[in-house]
This record gives C-alpha cells, structure tokens and sequence, in this order.
C-alpha cells in the first residue's frame, strides 16, 4: 500500500523522535506551511527526505527519485511562527519511516511523494534478549561522545523510558555524523543491527574528538545553518 504525502527534499536526515527546526522562506513552501496549519493537508505531516551528494535544493529542481536518497522521515509540524513578511519558523519532530516510490511535480505548488511505510522489523529470540544489553552500551557510547564533544548542559541522557526502536535515532541526534551515515540507520530496519551500528559510530567519533583534541560546531549553530529550505 502506497501513500501521497508532500515531500520536502533537505540536505540532512531526519531521524524518528528527533526535532528539526526549519525556516521557510521559498513561495511552494510558504503554501506547504500554509495548507497544513489550514488543515488542506491532513495530520500536519509532510516527508523529509535527503538529497544524494551533487544535488541540493537551491537551483537544481528536485524531480526524480534517484536524485534522493530512497528512505526518509515523515514530519509532525509542531510549532508555527509566521512572520510579518510571510516567512515562517517552524518545529517538526521525526514520526514513520518511508521508502519513496515516485515524485509528483505537477499536482500541487511543491512536490508530492508517493510513498510506503517503512516499520521495523520484528527482533529475533536471540535480538530480543540482547537488547536491554545493546541498548545499554548505545547509552554508554552516546554518553562517553557528549562529554567529549559538547559543554556540561548542552546534552541530556535520552528518556530512561525510550524503548529499543527509538533510542538508536535518540542518541544519533546529538552526534554530528555524516549524511551517508545519519542515512544508513535511517533505512535499518532492524533496531538490533541499529543499536549495534550506532554504537560503533558514536565510539568513532568520540575517538576521532579525542585525537584531534578538537569539538564540533555547536548543535544551536548546526540547526541555523543547516535549517534553511
């Protein structure tokens, strides 16, 4: 079964249960904003999905599949500020995963997608007794990255009641990782395999951090720069 949800084509992954501020300047999305506070599009949700390296959204119009990553993010529209020039600031946090199938261009002021569903998959016996232990190593991994990279109040442990399914995507979010990466949990669909990868990831970037002596650009900056439709 396929679904037709607006698309928004971005040059970062949004991942389930993490928060994306977006300022909205271009025409086709001021009219997305619009219909989806007027409620002409339903549930206040529209997909996030990442452009493939060579092609951004300033310029080079986004009109195929292929010039998109195959996974993305439906978005809950959570906070609006219009502002006196017609421009807006918003807040969205990540919700279902999708696959894209096709691109409409033609149908509506800013593109629509025709998408599937994307659930996890269910653990196996095995899976399913290691992940308490999984998940713990996750939360020790995120915690040893955070201290390296960031002040003491800049970062905060996920919910101690953030289950197996959306603590891999949590504990991602305060990681600067690459595109390539940020996708590749993105599409797992097996929260297993996604403990485990992120893990390895947030252990490499900690070590990277440790041997440059250096942080990253911090996550308030990132958002600014990267926020921009």
């Amino acid at each position: 079964m396929t679904e037709t949800i607006p698309l928004f084509p971005l040059a970062t992954v949004l991942l389930p249960g993490t928060s994306l501020p977006l300022h909205i300047f271009e025409p086709r999305y001021r009219q997305l904003t619009l219909d989806l506070v007027t409620d002409k599009r339903p549930d206040r949700r529209f997909g996030v999905i990442a452009t493939r390296p060579g092609w951004t959204t300033e310029g080079m119009e986004i009109t195929e599949p292929a010039q998109v990553h195959p996974v993305g993010c439906a978005a809950l529209l959570r906070e609006v500020k219009r502002l006196p020039d017609g421009r807006f600031d918003i807040v969205t946090t990540g919700e279902r995963r999708f696959r894209l199938h096709a691109i409409d261009e033609n149908s509506a002021p800013y593109l629509l997608g025709e998408v599937e569903w994307l659930p996890d998959t269910e653990p196996s016996a095995q899976d399913a007794v290691r992940l308490p232990m999984l998940m713990a190593s996750a939360r020790a991994a995120h915690r040893r990255y955070c201290k390296a990279a960031w002040q003491y109040g800049d970062w905060s442990e996920p919910a101690a009641d953030a289950d197996a399914a959306v603590l891999s995507h949590l504990v991602a979010a305060d990681c600067l990782l690459a595109t390539e990466d940020r996708q590749h949990l993105l599409a797992e669909t097996c929260p297993a395999r996604r403990l485990r990868t992120v893990r390895r990831l947030l252990d490499r970037e900690a070590g990277f951090l440790a041997a440059l002596h250096a942080v990253p650009v911090p996550l308030s900056e990132l958002n600014q720069k990267r926020s921009l439709n």
